[in-house]
C-alpha cells in the first residue's frame, strides 16, 4: 500500500476539542471491512487504526461532522445523537 500523509491531532489552545460535539460517530465492527477510507478522509485525523487495521475514533478530538460515515462503502458508521446535554454540564 502507498504511504499516505497524514497529521496527529494535537490540543487546541483551550484543551480537548471534541467537547461540544452533537453526534458521535460509532462504529459497527462486525461490519467494518478495515477499508481505512475513514481514516483518509477524516478531516481532524482523530481516526487510528490498530495493528489489524481496525479504525478507532478519539472522541476527544472527533468534531462530529460525519465525513466518515459518509464515505464508508459498508455503512458501518452511523451517527447517533449525543445524550441532551448533561445536566452535569450546565
Amino acid at each position: 500500500m502507498p504511504k499516505t500523509p497524514y497529521s496527529e491531532p494535537c490540543e487546541g489552545s483551550m484543551g480537548k476539542t471534541g467537547s461540544w460535539r452533537t453526534f458521535d460517530p460509532v462504529i459497527d465492527y462486525d461490519e467494518c471491512i478495515k477499508c481505512r477510507t475513514c481514516w483518509l478522509y477524516c478531516p481532524e485525523a482523530c481516526i487510528t487504526l490498530d495493528e489489524d487495521g481496525t479504525p478507532h475514533i478519539d472522541l476527544e478530538y472527533c468534531k462530529g461532522c460525519g465525513i466518515c460515515a459518509q464515505v464508508c462503502p459498508k455503512d458501518c458508521i452511523e451517527m447517533e445523537r449525543k445524550m441532551e446535554l448533561e445536566e452535569a454540564d450546565i
